[in-house]
């Protein structure tokens, strides 16, 4: 009886866990944390899925993939024997006591499905959300960048006399597509200049030396191949990140592609860079709240992305960043170099990861090239000529030193212990370190025997690149990405978005409100009918005039030098013409313009008491309206 008893309780707990199991299956395919039974003491932890790490812990990933992997082996050994207790300690959330059991194969597939890696891509920025499939785009026409001998000198002019002072001094190195080449380097030692050099954002007396792209010379066509973003982030402070992107999407990309794709290339960009939490964000500014130094630094180069470069340059695209979002920055730029692209980027001071994920390094020292090649050699190249460093230090601290002319914690090569001998001989100075001059000339020096003639040996092999693909490279016209309609149009939509928060800012709004009520009271129903009361109404027709036409003009001083940046960055990748932003700067600040002055006067013009009639009201309105173009356009 008892045995029959206890197989009655027992079947009647097994009906109850089968139930139990249908509604956590179902329930499995759609929750985002599931219970985990722990195998040893029977408690029970949060798994997320959908959620990974930064993007520098590829660890994660991994873990992700290989849990997927598990749990799809765990479910064919469901389906295929009565090993179902396994599945607990595999993280499905529930356990079998029982065998004999086979869960419906629509079930066992929805499993499969919501644990499939590509249903279960995350994004790396996103907290969890699912990736957005990108769009396919044009593949990446390769640019290969050589440049040997490279000089660059500034002449200054003074009053009786010019001199010329040497920036850059014969620097020779090189970039393939799918490589990062980080430019590192000492404050002033050039690494600003060079990088402006060979994105063509300067241009100056190259005396000696030649920049090349697919070994042939600059070309306007290649505008549309290069991307520049700055070391200060030049953006809208009032735009948020997604208007940002797609502004500069409708007016970059070609005319081939229609409005929705650009759009919708804007929104790939924005998934792809892990911006879609903020992408309706303000960018901010000094005096407006709005994204973070990291998400701003994205929005930047998403900018330049945009249009699938085939060369990205970076001006210290870390400066600022903690360790961390600065390992993320670096990565992200693996990630798009991977894609085919050359990225040429300028860093001051990395961590030690972040110099060990660099393919190329050229380390600059007073506009001198004191090492070009692999960065993973570079520590094996100074320990080759004498320079070790005495205590554990990151990489990137040691070159700096040496940059720097500091030996501090550094082994001194034999070749200058002797010079430093030499010198306490023949003067009556003693000292037991070289000079910052003499390490300097030292690391010169022993770059130029050691290994410069060989790396210039290997800028004269032909590239893997065959003649049809440099001729479509060359042969592109200077195209725009919309015509003068609308890159009128789109710039006025832009403009006017971006200046109504100052027009309409609450402390304008006082401004001119509080200066109304004192004209107001000033000539409060002022006497028409008398000579006296003309003569006092004339004195406030002649002020409303000057008042608006030095209260505008001051808001545009003020505007236009922090848009000369923008439009200088815009320009020069040739992004719209002179004439359609002349024109929408200029009208989209009509209808702002229109708004203050009719407030104003529908104040003063009633509480001074003139002709109380349409037509003279109106006709006032559009004089002081007239007045106000006038001022502007001067």
């Amino acid at each position: 009886m008892e045995s029959a008893s206890s197989g009655i309780l027992r079947t009647k707990s097994e009906q109850i866990e089968m139930a139990s199991i249908k509604q956590s299956l179902s329930r499995t395919a759609s929750a985002e944390t599931i219970s985990v039974a722990d195998t040893n003491g029977g408690l029970s932890r949060k798994s997320s899925f959908g959620k990974i790490g930064s993007p520098g812990r590829r660890v994660g990933n991994h873990t992700r993939k290989s849990r997927s992997g598990q749990l799809k082996l765990e479910l064919d050994e469901v389906s295929s024997s009565a090993a179902l207790s396994r599945a607990s300690s595999a993280g499905l959330g529930f356990s079998f006591s029982f065998t004999g059991f086979t869960p419906p194969e629509d079930i066992i597939a929805n499993l499969k499905k919501s644990f499939s890696d590509d249903d279960n891509a995350v994004d790396l920025e996103s907290g969890g959300e699912r990736r957005r499939k990108r769009m396919t785009t044009e593949p990446t026409l390769p640019i290969y960048l050589k440049f040997t001998g490279v000089k660059y000198k500034v002449i200054t002019k003074g009053v009786t006399s010019t001199s010329e002072k040497e920036i850059i001094q014969g620097i020779t190195g090189s970039a393939s597509p799918g490589e990062v080449l980080a430019l590192m380097g000492p404050s002033g030692s050039g690494k600003t200049t060079l990088l402006s050099l060979l994105g063509r954002r300067i241009t100056g007396e190259i005396s000696e030396g030649s920049i090349t792209y697919n070994d042939e010379p600059y070309s306007k066509s290649l505008n549309r191949r290069i991307g520049f973003v700055t070391q200060d982030d030049v953006l809208f402070p009032h735009l948020t990140v997604k208007e940002t992107l797609t502004y500069a999407a409708l007016l970059r990309l070609p005319k081939t592609m229609t409005k929705q794709q650009k759009k919708e290339r804007a929104l790939d960009v924005i998934f792809e860079l892990g911006l879609e939490r903020c992408q309706e964000t303000m960018i901010g500014g000094a005096f407006v709240r709005g994204v973070s130094g990291g998400e701003r630094k994205r929005v930047c180069i998403g900018n330049e992305i945009l249009i699938n470069p085939s060369l990205l340059f970076l001006d210290e695209p870390t400066s600022g960043l903690d360790s961390t979002t600065a390992l993320r920055i670096v990565e992200m730029l693996h990630g798009i170099a991977e894609d085919g692209k050359t990225v040429v980027t300028t860093i001051h001071q990395p961590s030690s990861r972040l110099f060990h994920n660099f393919d190329k390094l050229i380390l600059l020292g007073k506009g001198s090239l004191l090492y070009y090649g692999k960065a993973s050699e570079a520590m094996p190249y100074f320990s080759s000529i004498g320079c070790n460093p005495l205590i554990a230090m990151n990489p990137a601290e040691f070159l700096l030193d040496l940059a720097n002319g500091n030996m501090n914690d550094i082994s001194m090569p034999s070749e200058l212990d002797d010079k430093v001998q030499l010198e306490n001989l023949g003067g009556d100075a003693r000292t037991d370190r070289p000079s910052p001059k003499d390490i300097h000339e030292y690391l010169v020096e022993a770059y130029e025997t050691r290994v410069a003639d060989q790396e210039k040996k290997k800028l004269l092999l032909p590239i893997p690149i065959n003649e049809d693909l440099k001729a479509k490279m060359s042969s592109q016209k200077r195209e725009w990405g919309a015509n003068w309609w609308q890159q009128f149009s789109i710039l006025f939509r832009r403009g006017f978005k971006e200046r109504q928060h100052d027009y309409l800012s609450w402390m304008r709004i006082t401004q001119v409100i509080a200066t109304a009520i004192i004209l107001g009271l000033l000539w409060w129903h002022s006497d028409s009918s008398t000579p006296k009361g003309l003569q006092d109404q004339a004195g406030l027709l002649f002020f409303v005039p000057v008042f608006w036409g030095f209260f505008p003009v001051f808001t545009a001083i003020f505007t236009f030098p922090q848009e000369r940046a923008m439009l200088n960055k815009e320009r020069a990748v040739d992004m719209y013409k002179l004439s359609a932003y002349f024109m929408a700067r200029t009208t989209s600040d009509l209808p702002l313009d229109l708004i203050l002055p009719t407030l104003f006067l529908l104040i003063v013009y009633f509480m001074a008491g003139l002709r109380p009639s349409p037509a003279p009201f109106f006709l006032t309105m559009l004089a002081v309206f007239l007045n106000i173009i006038a001022a502007e356009m001067e």
